[in-house]
Order: C-alpha cells, then sequence, then structure tokens
C-alpha cells in the first residue's frame, strides 16, 4: 500500500509540471478533482494534479467528530493554533508529495502546491518554508497560520515564488479579512502577490477557476 493515499489526474499523457492540491476541512481528495478539465492549458504543457486525502481525526470545533482534517481546530479565533503537531505532520506530507513528484521526474520549480481553506493554510504554511523553489505558492479562501513566526521561519528559495490568493466576500466560514490580514502580512514581507476576491460564499466561482488557469498558464509557459 502506498505511503499516500492520493487521487491524481492528468490533463495529458506527458505532464511535465504538478499543482499539489489539499482539500479543506471534513472533504478529501475528490473534492477539486471535476474541475481539473477546466484547468487544462490551451497552449503548455500536461499538467498532473494531486489530491491527497488528510488523515481522519477529531476535530474540536465539530464537537469532536471525526473527519479528514489537516490539523484539529479548537477554536475558530485560536492563536496561536493549539494543534501544532498535525500542522508540522501535514506540512510535512506535502513536502514529501513535492519531493515524490521529482522522483517521478517533475522538479520542484515545475510544482505548484495549492490548497483550499485549511487546506491552503497548510499549503501557505508548507510552500513559504520549503527549502526548493516552487512555481507557485496558491491558497483560496484560507489564512496565514502562525503569521507573527514567518518571518523568522520562511525560505529564501521561495522569496520571490509568486503567490496566488483568493476569497470569497461572503465567506460565513472563512471571513475574508482573514484572507486581506494574510495578503497584508506577504505583502509586507515583499511576496509577488496576485489577490482576488469574489462576491461568493466559502466555495469556487467560474471566473475564480478561469482566474486560476490564467495564472497556472503564467507560471508554465516553458517545459
Amino acid at each position: 500500500m502506498s505511503e499516500f493515499e492520493t487521487v491524481e489526474l492528468s490533463t495529458g499523457p506527458k505532464p511535465t509540471a504538478a499543482l499539489v492540491w489539499l482539500h479543506g476541512l471534513g472533504a478529501d481528495g475528490n473534492d477539486f478533482a471535476p474541475i481539473v478539465p477546466q484547468l487544462a492549458l490551451r497552449s503548455g504543457p500536461d499538467l498532473r494534479f494531486v489530491f491527497p486525502h488528510a488523515p481522519v481525526r477529531p476535530v474540536t470545533i465539530n464537537g469532536g467528530m471525526p473527519m479528514r482534517a489537516w490539523y484539529d481546530i479548537v477554536s475558530i479565533d485560536s492563536r496561536p493554533p493549539s494543534d501544532q503537531a498535525g500542522i508540522a505532520a501535514s506540512a510535512e506530507l506535502a513536502c514529501r508529495l513535492i519531493e515524490r513528484e521529482a522522483e517521478r521526474g517533475i522538479p520542484p520549480e515545475r510544482v505548484v502546491l495549492a490548497g483550499f481553506s485549511q487546506g491552503g493554510a497548510i499549503a501557505l504554511h508548507a510552500g513559504l518554508r520549503y527549502p526548493q523553489t516552487l512555481a507557485g505558492i496558491m491558497g483560496l479562501s484560507t489564512y496565514l497560520l502562525m503569521s507573527g513566526q514567518l518571518a523568522g521561519e520562511r525560505s529564501a528559495a521561495n522569496q520571490e515564488t509568486p503567490v496566488f490568493l483568493a476569497h470569497g466576500s461572503f465567506d460565513p466560514v472563512v471571513p475574508i479579512a482573514a484572507g486581506e490580514h494574510s495578503r497584508d502580512v506577504l505583502a509586507e514581507l515583499g511576496y509577488r502577490i496576485q489577490w482576488h476576491s469574489y462576491p461568493m460564499p466559502h466555495a469556487v466561482s467560474p471566473q475564480e477557476i478561469e482566474d486560476i488557469r490564467h495564472w497556472i498558464g503564467e507560471r508554465f509557459t516553458r517545459v
């Protein structure tokens, strides 16, 4: 049995670039698979999408109910997050998935690390600290974990890596203020941010998908 539980889809027979995309709380790796055909590049390389499943664990904020989660959430306002061990383990998993792509012929500079909501928090946390340069980092409807520690923990290798952030202006789960705060922290630290907001709740919109496809195309214009 593989070390990794993933759903994997490619937009063509010979992918030379990859996206490792982490789902949100309570979902699984199948969550974003349906939009892969819409993200195929009209002129560019074939892409491999790797959607890992988070482990099942009790989630305190949901009454201790077991569900797929990248880390436990004790309360929506908990600072710092109490489950730092869970965050560290999930960030390590994300890094190992990037390394597995290298073993399969796609180096880190051809990999985007992405995620939605809780998965986006891990994508930002791991990607900004990753020791090798990535093609891009994408966080959708999400927030920075332990933002006060980022300046001392970030990797110089990804200081110039483009970061795509998007959020719904009517998000009742992760308020847009959390996304705006993350945007502002990263901008103050000198990151290359592309920020989008959409009139939607905690979701992904057709316009957002198109904006993501365009941004991915900019990351992978050369093989």
